[in-house]
C-alpha cells in the first residue's frame, strides 16, 4: 500500500524488486554470498589487511589521532570483513551438529580465557591494555571472532595439504597442534608490540614460553571439537572446490607479517611468509586473487 504519490509508489516498486532478488532459500542465499566474496576477493583478502596493518601501527605509534586509535568496532568491522571468505565458505557444511560443537568451543573460549586472564594459567600472566569493545568477565566479547577462525583456519590448511593423509586424527593432531601454535608464534609478539595486550614481558618478543605451552592445550580442544562439528568428507570437497575459504589466511599473513616486520620482530615476520608459501603450495595465494585486481 502507498501514499499515492510518486514517491511512494517508487519506494513501494523498489522494495519489491528488492524482495525479488532476495535468496528464497538456503542454497540460494549461500550462493549470493559466494558471489559477494568471489568478487570482492583482492579488496577482502588484501586491501583490509595492509589498511588494518598501516592504521594499527599508526595508532600504537601515535600517528592516529583519538578517537580513532585503535576504534574498538573499526577494529571488529576490519576483522569481521577479513573473515568473511572463511565464513561463507564453511556456511555450507554448517548443521545442527557443527552449531553445537562450535558452541561448545565458543564456551571453552571464554573459559579458558577468563581463567587465563584470573590466574595467569594456561598462558602466563597477561592483561589486555587497549579496548577491544564490550567485556565479559575481563574478556571481550567478541574473542570468539578472533579465537575460532585462526585454528580454524589452521585446520583447514592441514587438512588441504595433507590429502588422504589427513584420515588419520593422530596425523590431524600432529599437524595442526604446531601449526596453531605457529599462528601464534606470528600473532602474540605483533599484538604485544602494538600494546593489544602484555604478559610484563617474556623471552620471546615480550612473550612468555609458557603462553604457547597454553596454546598446545587449546589447539587440542579446538582439534578434537572440529573432528566432531564437521564432516571430514564434505569439508574437504567444500575445500577444495571454494578457492576462497582460506583467504583469511591470506589476510592474516600481510597483516600480522607487515606489523611484526615493522615492530623488528624478525622471526614471526618469517614465520607469517612460511605460511604464505603453504598458501602458494595448496594454491590458495594464487593468480586468481590478484587478476580480479589487475582487471579492475
Amino acid at each position: 500500500m502507498t501514499d499515492g504519490s510518486p514517491g511512494g509508489t517508487s519506494t513501494a516498486a523498489g522494495l519489491d524488486a528488492l524482495r525479488e532478488r532476495a535468496p528464497d532459500t538456503r542454497r540460494e542465499a549461500e550462493a549470493l554470498l559466494d558471489r559477494l566474496v568471489r568478487e570482492n576477493r583482492f579488496t577482502i583478502a588484501v586491501v583490509f589487511p595492509l589498511v588494518g596493518a598501516v592504521a594499527l601501527v599508526g595508532s600504537a605509534e601515535g600517528w592516529v589521532p583519538e578517537p580513532f586509535a585503535f576504534h574498538p568496532w573499526f577494529v571488529l568491522f576490519g576483522v569481521i570483513v577479513m573473515r568473511s571468505p572463511l565464513v561463507v565458505g564453511v556456511l555450507p557444511t554448517v548443521d545442527r551438529r557443527a552449531l553445537g560443537w562450535i558452541g561448545v568451543l565458543t564456551a571453552y573460549t571464554y573459559l579458558i580465557e577468563s581463567v587465563g586472564v584470573a590466574t595467569g594459567w594456561p598462558y602466563g600472566e597477561f592483561a589486555y591494555t587497549v579496548d577491544l569493545g564490550p567485556m565479559l568477565a575481563g574478556v571481550p566479547v567478541a574473542l570468539p571472532v578472533f579465537f575460532i577462525p585462526l585454528v580454524m583456519n589452521a585446520y583447514l590448511l592441514c587438512l588441504l595439504l595433507l590429502g588422504p593423509r589427513a584420515d588419520s586424527v593422530w596425523v590431524r593432531l600432529a599437524t595442526v597442534i604446531p601449526v596453531v601454535v605457529a599462528m601464534d608464534v606470528v600473532l602474540d609478539p605483533g599484538a604485544v608490540s602494538l600494546g593489544f595486550w602484555d604478559f610484563g614481558g617474556g623471552a620471546f618478543y615480550g612473550v612468555p614460553l609458557s603462553n604457547y605451552a597454553g596454546w598446545v592445550l587449546s589447539a587440542v580442544v579446538a582439534v578434537v571439537t572440529l573432528d566432531r562439528a564437521f564432516a571430514a568428507v564434505g569439508v574437504r570437497e567444500r575445500l577444495r572446490d571454494c578457492e576462497f575459504m582460506l583467504d583469511d589466511m591470506v589476510s592474516f599473513v600481510i597483516l600480522w607479517g607487515g606489523i611484526n616486520l615493522w615492530f623488528g620482530n624478525l622471526l614471526p615476520a618469517a614465520v607469517a611468509a612460511a605460511f604464505g608459501v603453504g598458501l602458494l603450495r595448496a594454491d590458495r595465494f594464487d593468480t586468481r586473487l590478484f587478476t580480479q585486481w589487475r582487471g579492475s
